[in-house]
């Protein structure tokens, strides 16, 4: 029996979709296969998935043989991510599912051998290129779900567990979407404790410091650097960087989220450095 399920590979800070592609066939195969240029880490999934599905309640197909096909086979696949979708491929094939398909919805999580689902790495640009995909939904490890439910247009939902996931595919009218309000992250973020209107005096300095921030360039300042009343600090002028707009702020984050483990938070105003040397 063949069963299909949807997921995403980050390429940089770029995510493009994958279809897992699940086969159970004849008792005489007795192999668990996964093909389409898979890292080692993808091939490690198959005790992983092994367990999850046993510790969950869940059967395997022992004496039967397993392939696993990542599509387009051309694209290297890379990663833990493709834990739970291949997982819930098998689960599919054993008619869990009750002919509901799973074509309009990602999938994104690593499994632990308790079945419980992992943070992974590139949720944010997996949101997005499920978005670009015309896909409804995304579903991603709870602890990805803020930073993937940033993206407009797509619902998030988030998952603890493998049965969790094998529960939204049955009744996902029974879960509720993530929400992320990116107007208020953004305004709460873009808040700074210094400020050029508190520096008196200085006009050259403070000129210089609004030129550079508005066009982006660098500024050295030579000099000891004081914090007396009415010197200028350089501090004061990230307070006047301009701020990111929600595809910017985005576009930055997902750069931070692709190369390591989600964090939430972020700068709503561009990088901003101020180091000093006494």
């Amino acid at each position: 029996m063949l069963f299909k399920t949807i997921s995403a590979s980050v390429y940089g800070i770029d995510a493009y979709p994958v279809e897992v592609e699940v086969d159970v066939g004849t008792a005489y195969m007795k192999d668990f296969n996964v093909v389409g240029l898979p890292d080692n880490a993808v091939k490690e999934s198959r005790e992983r998935i092994k367990s999850a599905l046993r510790n969950c309640g869940f059967e395997f197909p022992y004496g039967q043989g397993v392939t696993i096909n990542l599509a387009p086979a051309d694209l290297r696949k890379e990663g833990s991510g493709f834990d739970l979708p291949m997982a819930l491929g098998v689960v599919g094939c054993q008619g869990q599912f009750f002919g509901k398909a799973v074509d309009q919805m990602m999938f994104l999580g690593e499994l632990s051998l308790d079945g419980s689902v992992r943070p992974v790495r590139g949720a944010l640009s997996a949101a997005i290129a499920a978005r670009e995909k015309g896909l409804k939904a995304v579903a991603v490890p709870e602890t990805n779900a803020r930073e993937a439910a940033v993206v407009d247009g797509i619902k998030v939902f988030a998952l603890k567990s493998l049965p969790q996931a094998v529960d939204l595919v049955n009744s996902p009218e029974s879960f509720q979407t993530v929400h992320v309000d990116a107007g208020k992250v953004l305004s709460e973020a873009a808040q700074y404790p210094v400020d050029m209107r508190d520096v008196h005096g200085q006009q050259a300095a403070k000129r210089a410091l609004e030129v550079a921030c508005a066009g982006g360039h660098n500024i050295l300042f030579i000099g000891r650097r004081q914090n007396h009343a009415g010197e200028t600090n350089p501090d004061d002028s990230a307070a006047d960087v301009p701020r990111r707009s929600h595809r910017n702020h985005a576009d930055s984050q997902r750069g931070g989220h692709a190369g390591e483990l989600p964090r939430i938070g972020g700068h709503a105003a561009f990088s901003f450095a101020a180091p000093y040397h006494q």
